[in-house]
């Protein structure tokens, strides 16, 4: 019998399409595999993940948003610019364990979220008395908590014994003054619907304002009002064991930063067992 070069030619290429074929079969439930595996996270949060605290190296500084007006976590010096306190000094550490110096952009309480969003990236985290919720955790990330907090008052010390209880407050011939787009507003729409309720722009400002009368109660922080009972005398936190809320405050920051929360997670563990959070917490006058 001849076999003609026409012949192997033919019947080589139905062998090899029946291989393919084969081949296609078997492979198909992995390549389907890998496919789910890859479309679980996207592109764009894959390159975020990996870059971010890269991209900080490269840029020589940790960028930190922080309002600025919330003793003793946050506050700026208006004659100096300087900034210190509790979150001041966790932002100095978490930026020493990257390797870069810190430097500190303005944000406020109303824009928060929409400067931590922002296009392009107005800064890396912001950190200073932020409450962890449910509502900032479906659309940014949130470190681990490393402080206490809950909704408490600020008074007159001469009306120490006025208020005993949230129903206290909620009373008409009561003035509850809280700052603006934050949670202690929020708060107070939610729980006193018959006080008076005055919003007033500047937060380091309100304390002052209830010592001289201008309004009742302020709706704070238990992270914010031992700090103003410590430093004037006309103030007083009568509920200050006894939070109308509990809660943790913690760094905030954008979706798709996950080494940098990683980082961050990992230095307020490692404040919490080497006992620096704590001396830090007593240095400023905080509970835990």
């Amino acid at each position: 019998m001849i076999i003609t070069k026409k012949f192997v030619t033919k019947k080589f290429r139905t062998w090899l399409l029946a291989f393919f074929t084969a081949f296609i079969s078997l492979a198909t439930p992995l390549l389907v595999g890998s496919a789910v595996v890859l479309t679980s996270c996207t592109t764009e949060e894959v390159i975020v993940s990996r870059l971010t605290i890269e991209r900080i190296q490269q840029r020589g500084k940790l960028l930190v948003g922080t309002t600025g007006d919330y003793r003793p976590l946050t506050f700026r010096e208006p004659e100096t610019g300087e900034y210190w306190g509790f979150g001041i000094e966790l932002a100095q550490a978490i930026a020493d364990s990257i390797g870069v110096p810190v430097a500190f952009v303005r944000t406020s309480w109303p824009t928060l979220t929409a400067d931590v969003l922002a296009e392009p990236q107005t800064f890396d985290l912001a950190i200073g008395g932020i409450t962890i919720t449910e509502a900032r955790l479906a659309t940014m990330l949130m470190s681990e908590g490393y402080l206490a907090n809950g909704k408490t008052i600020l008074c007159q010390t001469e009306d120490t014994a006025r208020f005993h209880s949230l129903a206290d407050i909620d009373r008409p011939d009561v003035r509850v003054m809280v700052n603006p787009g934050g949670l202690n507003e929020q708060f107070a729409n939610q729980n006193l619907t018959h006080a008076t309720i005055i919003v007033h722009q500047n937060n380091e400002e309100i304390p002052s304002l209830i010592a001289k009368g201008q309004a009742d109660v302020m709706i704070t922080e238990i992270t914010e009002a031992p700090w103003y009972v410590q430093t004037d005398p006309r103030l007083a936190a009568p509920l200050l064991n006894a939070p109308f809320t509990h809660g943790e405050i913690g760094v905030l920051m954008r979706k798709g930063q996950n080494d940098l929360l990683d980082m961050v997670n990992g230095v307020i563990r490692r404040m919490k067992a080497d006992e620096s959070l704590q001396r830090l917490r007593e240095k400023y006058g905080l509970m835990p």
